[in-house]
């Protein structure tokens, strides 16, 4: 089982050191949140708090995800990078495949598409995306970006994107995988057809236990396929043994929370946070 880095909500300028220093402790990749802006208002609850409410305001540090992943790529060299997750339902898909093309070959292919529908109206409409048929529209935007993303010239013709003949050069010299999120029984029929893994939002072991009972119903581990577990109730070795017995593959941790060091803590006590981590579990663990 892998351990990847959550660096939503901290402070930008310290991103590509925490990068550096979580490479330097052995985590296998750093998770990269993704949030177009904060509408002061919003017409639809935020789905996994239990009052709907968001756990961020206005004044929260956001990075555009690819960007971030650049940058943190040109500071090291082996660790991954993967949306956790990208809103595909507000975004067009031609433009966003040339985006994540781009970061697999900045990055030396140590980028991974983790995906959602993305639950704001207000997202969806202030970007020129209808909110209306959003599943199906996601559907179809993967297919092209699988599409695309595979090389050659290539066309699309379907029930919301069309586009004759096309290439982007230069195709990723791997495979960009795919990591589907969501919840719902529809966001789980997703990642077992289309997805190289499931992503979680925070969810506790016992749901996290039929999530994967349900995937392995619908078919998903008949090939390789991940499962990244942001648990709310599963923490310190035995937990995370726990974790991997029920078959998660990689845990979504935020280190220096479990020291006391908030999300606008410095970096120094962040990176402490990391060292202490991988002395205490990453390397007990393995």
């Amino acid at each position: 089982m892998k351990f990847t880095v959550g660096i939503a909500m901290s402070p930008l300028d310290q991103l590509t050191e925490l990068a550096q220093c979580a490479e330097e402790c052995g985590y296998a990749s750093i998770a990269l949140p993704d949030s177009l802006f904060f509408s002061e208002k919003v017409s639809a609850d935020y789905p996994y708090t239990p009052d709907g409410s968001r756990m961020w305001n206005a004044e929260t540090p956001w990075v555009d995800p690819f960007v971030a992943a650049a940058a943190m790529g040109a500071v090291t060299t082996r660790i991954h990078f993967y949306t956790q997750v990208l809103k595909l339902g507000s975004r067009n898909p031609l433009l966003l495949a040339r985006q994540v093309g781009s970061v697999a070959h900045m990055t030396g292919n140590r980028f991974g598409l983790g995906v959602g529908l993305g639950w704001s109206p207000e997202e969806f409409e202030w970007c020129g995306a209808p909110y209306k048929n959003r599943g199906p529209r996601v559907d179809e935007m993967i297919d092209i970006l699988k599409l695309v993303l595979g090389g050659g010239m290539v066309e699309y013709h379907g029930d919301y994107f069309d586009f004759d003949r096309l290439q982007m050069s230069p195709a990723p010299t791997s495979p960009v995988p795919f990591y589907v999120g969501g919840h719902s029984p529809a966001a789980l029929k997703r990642a077992a057809r289309v997805g190289d893994g499931w992503t979680s939002a925070m969810i506790k072991f016992a749901d996290l236990q039929s999530v994967i009972a349900q995937l392995t119903d619908l078919g998903a581990f008949e090939r390789p396929f991940e499962i990244q577990a942001v648990c709310i109730d599963r923490f310190g070795l035995d937990g995370y043994r726990q974790l991997d017995e029920i078959g998660v593959t990689d845990v979504i941790v935020v280190p220096w929370l479990f020291y006391g060091v908030g999300f606008d803590g410095t970096l120094q006590a962040k990176k402490d946070g990391l060292r202490r981590f991988a002395d205490e579990v990453i390397g007990e663990f393995a």
